[in-house]
């Protein structure tokens, strides 16, 4: 029984050891960061500037068309209130925002 103990005692010192010794660990190298989604600098790229006269005027499907056609926009998203969207932006989009009443209250690009 003796030698048991002794055995015993003897690996749980030598567990103890291991779990002391420090540990040769290297880490993987760290890829870079991906850059930033890349915003137009202050560009009219939906051509918004050439519709602004049409803010305040009521919206109908007529006049969105008549919109994107004149600003040479890629799409035309109508923007209502309590309505959900993407919060994606596509620098080529036409945003238009209407109030209740189906009025223009802003007309951007994104």
């Amino acid at each position: 029984m003796a030698m048991s103990i002794k055995l015993c005692l003897s690996f749980t010192s030598l567990l103890l050891l291991t779990a002391c010794a420090p540990m040769n660990q290297t880490n993987p190298p760290r890829e870079p960061a991906p850059q930033p989604p890349r915003v137009s600098s202050g560009e009219d790229a939906c051509g918004a500037n050439r519709v602004q006269d049409r803010v305040g005027r009521r919206y109908d499907e007529a006049l969105g068309e008549s919109m994107r056609d004149q600003s040479s926009a890629g799409a035309l998203r109508v923007m209502r209130p309590g309505y959900a969207y993407t919060l994606d932006y596509r620098e080529d989009r036409l945003n238009v925002r209407v109030n209740e009443n189906e009025e223009i209250t802003d007309i951007g690009c994104g």
